[in-house]
C-alpha cells in the first residue's frame, strides 16, 4: 500500500490537460497554496507546477548541418562569423561553442577584455533570423574536391541547427565574494575588492531543479520550455552531483545537479537565447529554460512550495579559494537574502546582484503555463529519472 494520500499518474495528468481541467500554477503561487492547504490539500488541488530560469549558460551550443555545397566538401576548418566551429564530425557538421572566441580576439591581452562577441552571439544571431558569414576550409579528397567555401546563411538555410547544452540549469550555485585587495573578473561577474558586493545566480524558488530537489520526474527524455521552444532533457549534465548537502526539505545548499538539454533552434527565440560578454572572462549564452513538474503526490507539492526564505547557498571567495581549489565558506545566506538586495558578510552590510533574470523566469514559467492550459504542451514521463549518486 503507498504512503501516499494523493496519487496521480502521467497518464492522468495529461488526460486533464487535453480536456482543459488541470489546474497549472507557477511556482511562486504554489508557495502560498502549499502554506495555505498544506501538501496533501495542494496535491488535491495542482496538477502542474511550472518553473523557469534565465541565466548564462556557458556548456552550451549548436550542432550545425550547412549542406553540400558544389564542389562538395569535407570541412577541416569552420568558422561563423569568424567564431571557429569544430568541424571533427562529418563533411559538413559542426558545432557552435557559446564560449568560442573569434580568432582575433584580444582575449585578456588588454586586461580586462570585453568579449564582445563570441560562438554565444553567433548562436543569438541565428535565431534572430540575421545573415552569418560561413567560412570553411578542407584539404580536399575524390569525393569532396573542394577546398574552400564562404557563404552568408540565415538560420532558415541551414538544413539542420540542434541546439545542444552539456551542461544547463545548475541546482543552486555559490554566492560569490571576493576578499582580496583588487577588483577581480570572472564568470561570476565583476567583483570589488575586500567583500564590497556579492553576485549570485540562481531564480531560488522558481528553478527547474529546486522544485524536484531529487529528481523525481526529471531525467530523460522530460520535455521543457528550452529557447522559446520546445526542447527535452537528454541526461544528466557535466559536473551533476547530486552529492552536495542538502537541507531537510531536499534543497541543496551547494551547486549541485545539472541537465544536458536540446532542441530544434529553428523554433526558439533571440529573446530567450543571448550573447553574453563577461568582462576579463569570456563569451557565454544566456539561455531560458522552463521545467514543468508534475504533481503526481502530496511529496511533490512539498517540494514545489518551498519558498526563497526556505533556500540557502554558500559565500564563496572568488579572489583565492575558489580558483584555488579551497573547501571553505563565509556563512550561508537564503535567497530570500540575496533576492533583498543586501546581506551580511563579516558582520558587514553588502550590496548583491543576481546573474539570473527573476523578471526572465518567471515570464517563462507563466509561459509555460499558458502552453499547458492551452493543451499545447502535455508532460512527457521520463525513460530515466536523473540519478541521485
Amino acid at each position: 500500500m503507498s504512503a501516499f494520500k494523493v496519487e496521480k499518474s502521467y497518464e492522468e495528468i495529461n488526460a486533464k490537460i487535453r480536456s482543459g481541467e488541470a489546474v497549472v500554477v507557477t511556482a511562486e503561487e504554489m508557495v502560498s497554496i502549499v502554506k495555505e492547504h498544506g501538501p496533501v490539500g495542494a496535491a488535491r488541488k495542482v496538477d502542474v507546477v511550472t518553473t523557469g530560469t534565465f541565466s548564462p549558460m556557458c556548456s552550451s551550443g549548436a550542432f550545425i548541418n550547412f549542406g553540400h555545397a558544389n564542389p562538395t566538401i569535407k570541412a577541416l576548418k569552420a568558422w561563423l562569423n569568424d567564431v571557429p566551429a569544430y568541424a571533427g564530425l562529418a563533411a559538413v557538421d559542426i558545432y557552435i561553442g557559446a564560449t568560442e572566441p573569434p580568432e582575433d580576439d584580444p582575449l585578456n591581452k588588454v586586461f580586462p577584455g570585453e568579449f564582445r562577441y563570441g560562438g554565444g552571439h553567433v548562436i543569438e544571431d541565428l535565431v534572430a533570423g540575421k545573415k552569418v558569414v560561413l567560412r570553411c576550409t578542407a584539404y580536399g579528397t575524390d569525393c569532396y574536391p573542394g577546398k574552400q567555401l564562404e557563404k552568408e546563411v540565415t538560420l532558415s538555410d541551414l538544413p539542420y541547427a540542434l541546439l545542444t547544452n552539456p551542461r544547463n540549469c545548475y541546482q543552486n550555485y555559490n554566492c560569490a565574494i571576493n576578499l582580496s585587495e583588487r577588483t577581480i573578473y570572472c564568470y561570476m561577474g565583476t567583483l570589488k575588492a575586500h567583500g564590497k558586493n556579492a553576485t549570485y545566480c540562481s531564480a531560488g524558488e522558481l528553478s527547474p531543479l529546486m522544485n524536484d530537489p531529487l529528481y523525481k520526474t526529471i531525467g530523460l527524455g522530460t520535455r521543457i520550455f528550452l529557447g522559446g521552444g520546445i526542447g527535452y532533457v537528454t541526461w544528466h549534465g557535466t559536473q551533476h552531483n547530486p552529492k552536495a548537502l542538502r537541507s531537510d526539505n531536499g534543497t541543496t545548499r551547494r551547486p549541485a545537479g545539472t541537465i544536458m538539454v536540446q532542441g530544434d533552434l529553428k523554433k526558439m527565440s533571440s529573446r530567450w537565447l543571448k550573447g553574453v560578454s563577461m568582462q576579463g572572462y569570456g563569451s557565454s549564452l544566456a539561455v531560458g529554460i522552463g521545467v514543468p513538474i508534475p504533481i503526481l503526490n502530496e511529496e511533490m507539492a512539498a517540494y514545489t512550495g518551498v519558498s526563497d526564505d526556505e533556500i540557502f547557498t554558500q559565500i564563496v571567495d572568488y579572489s583565492y579559494d575558489y580558483s584555488h581549489g579551497v573547501a571553505r565558506n563565509y556563512g550561508e545566506v537564503s535567497y530570500a537574502q540575496l533576492k533583498s538586495g543586501r546581506i551580511e558578510i563579516n558582520g558587514k552590510q553588502v550590496p548583491t546582484a543576481p546573474l539570473s533574470s527573476v523578471v526572465r523566469a518567471r515570464e517563462i514559467a507563466e509561459t509555460l503555463k499558458g502552453w499547458i492550459e492551452q493543451r499545447d504542451f502535455l508532460i512527457e514521463k521520463p525513460v530515466q529519472t536523473l540519478p541521485t549518486e
